[in-house]
C-alpha cells in the first residue's frame, strides 16, 4: 500500500507497528487476546466517560447465553431512541468489552440508548449463528423496550466493519421476517462482499492494518467454506452485496475511508440502495484506512468522521 494515499496524521500509527506484524490466524485465541488488549490500551489513553451508565443483560439462544450491554445517558430516564450496535473483528474476534469505550462515547455524543451484542464468533460459530444471535438480541430489545425506556418506533441498527456487515444482513432479515421495524441503519466501513473481487479489495496488502489476506481468511471462517470467494449462491443475509431486492429497507448511512479495501463494495451497495429509493448518506473520507477514526482518534480526519457519524445517527433518531 502506498502511504502517500494515507492522511498524514494517520501515517505515524501505521509506522508504529512492526512491518512484520500480521494476524496469526492459526492461533485465533491469541488474536482475540491481542485485539482486546489493544482496545483496552487505547481506551486507557483517552479521557474517561462519566456521564453514561451501562447494565448487562443476557438472552438465551440455542442453549447459550448471549450478553447484551445497554448504555444510556446518566440521569436521563425519559423514553429515548436506541441503536442496536454490532462490534467488528472480521466475524472472528472483537467483543462488547472491546467496543465499550467506542459505544460509551457514541451514547454520550448522540444522547440515545445503545445496546451492544456479544454475538458468538467464527470459526467456532460460522454463519448463520452470529446473525441469529444478533436477531435474538434485537428481538429482545423490542420486547423490553418499555422496561428499558426505549421508543420502539425509533430503533436503529449499526455496526463497524464485520459488525456493519452483520447490521446490513440484520436489516434485510428484519425486513423479510416482518416481526418489527427498524428506522435506520448506520454502516461504518461495512464488510459486505465475500468475493474480494473489486479494485479496492486489491488495494490494501499491508499486514499492519486490515488487508486483503486477512479479509479472505475471515470470510472463509465466517462461511465455513472457500467457495464463498467465488460462489454467487452466498446468502444475502451473510453477504448483503448479493441482495437483489433492496426495497423496503430503512434509510441508511454508510461511511468508509478511500484507503479501505471495502471502498468499492460500500459505494456499490449505497448506489443500489439509492436506486431502490432508499434514503442514503454516503461519506467517503479521503486518506482514511479501515476503522481509522477509532484507531487514531486524535487525528483531525478521525474527529471529523466521528462527528459526521454522530450527526447522521442523531438526525435519523431525533429529527
Amino acid at each position: 500500500m502506498n502511504l502517500d494515499l494515507v492522511d498524514s496524521e494517520l501515517i505515524p500509527y501505521i509506522e508504529s507497528i512492526p512491518s512484520s506484524a500480521h494476524i496469526d490466524w492459526s492461533n485465533i485465541d491469541l488474536v482475540r487476546q491481542q485485539s482486546r488488549e489493544k482496545r483496552e490500551q487505547l481506551a486507557e489513553s483517552l479521557p474517561k466517560i462519566d456521564n453514561v451508565i451501562s447494565t448487562d443483560y443476557f438472552v438465551d439462544i440455542e442453549n447459550e447465553r448471549i450478553q447484551l450491554r445497554v448504555y444510556r445517558p446518566k440521569n436521563n430516564s425519559q423514553k429515548l431512541p436506541a441503536v442496536f450496535w454490532i462490534h467488528g473483528g472480521g466475524f472472528c474476534f472483537g467483543s462488547v468489552d472491546g467496543d465499550d469505550y467506542l459505544v460509551r462515547s457514541m451514547t454520550r455524543e448522540i444522547g440515545c440508548v445503545f445496546v451492544s451484542v456479544d454475538y458468538r464468533l467464527a470459526p467456532e460459530y460460522p454463519y448463520p449463528t452470529p446473525l441469529n444471535d444478533c436477531y435474538a438480541g434485537i428481538e429482545w430489545l423490542f420486547s423490553k423496550a418499555d422496561k428499558l425506556s426505549v421508543d420502539s418506533q425509533r430503533i436503529a441498527v449499526g455496526g463497524i466493519s464485520a459488525g456493519g456487515g452483520l447490521a446490513a444482513g440484520l436489516a434485510l432479515l428484519i425486513r423479510d421476517k416482518g416481526e418489527f421495524n427498524i428506522c435506520f441503519q448506520a454502516l461504518l466501513c461495512p464488510m459486505i462482499d465475500s468475493r474480494n473481487i473489486t479494485d479496492s479489495s486489491y488495494l490494501v496488502t499491508d499486514p499492519r492494518i486490515w488487508n486483503r489476506d486477512s479479509n479472505i481468511i475471515a470470510w472463509q471462517h465466517y462461511m465455513g467454506t472457500t467457495e464463498c470467494l467465488t460462489s454467487k449462491a452466498v446468502s444475502k443475509y451473510a453477504a448483503p452485496i448479493f441482495a437483489n431486492d433492496l426495497h423496503g429497507l430503512p434509510s441508511t448511512y454508510i461511511a468508509v475511508g478511500d484507503v479501505d479495501l471495502f471502498l468499492d463494495e460500500d459505494i456499490n451497495y449505497s448506489e443500489r440502495l439509492e436506486a431502490a429509493g432508499i434514503g442514503i448518506q454516503l461519506e467517503i473520507f479521503k486518506g482514511g484506512f479501515h476503522a481509522f477514526e477509532f484507531l487514531v482518534p486524535s487525528a483531525k480526519i478521525s474527529k471529523l468522521a466521528r462527528a459526521t457519524h454522530s450527526s447522521a445517527i442523531s438526525a435519523a433518531l431525533f429529527d
